[in-house]
């Protein structure tokens, strides 16, 4: 299995969020916290186990550079990114 990292961008493999993507805010043990911006906002990232969820890739986008800074970033700015990354046709089958 692959290693996860914070502020990778991931994708869900369970769940009735199956499919979607999400950006890794940060790591709890086993668990680990997902923001979408949408459903999920960064105030209050969804725990997901690490065995549901597949890394895909990482982002230059500058929202995802905001959050790695710790800089203040919007759930609108993350949103974002997670559209221009699924709109450059990202791996699925990684």
């Amino acid at each position: 299995m692959q290693a996860i990292h914070p502020y990778q961008i991931v994708l869900s493999l369970a769940g009735h969020d199956e499919g979607k993507l999400f950006v890794v805010t940060g790591i709890d043990g086993e668990f680990l916290l997902l923001a979408d911006g949408k459903g999920r906002k960064l105030e209050a990232p969804k725990r997901k186990k690490k065995k549901h969820v597949r890394c895909v890739g990482t982002s230059a986008h500058p929202a995802i550079i905001r959050l790695h800074r710790g800089e203040p970033t919007t759930n609108k700015q993350l949103r974002c990114a997670l559209a221009a990354f699924h709109d450059s046709d990202y791996p699925t089958n990684v």
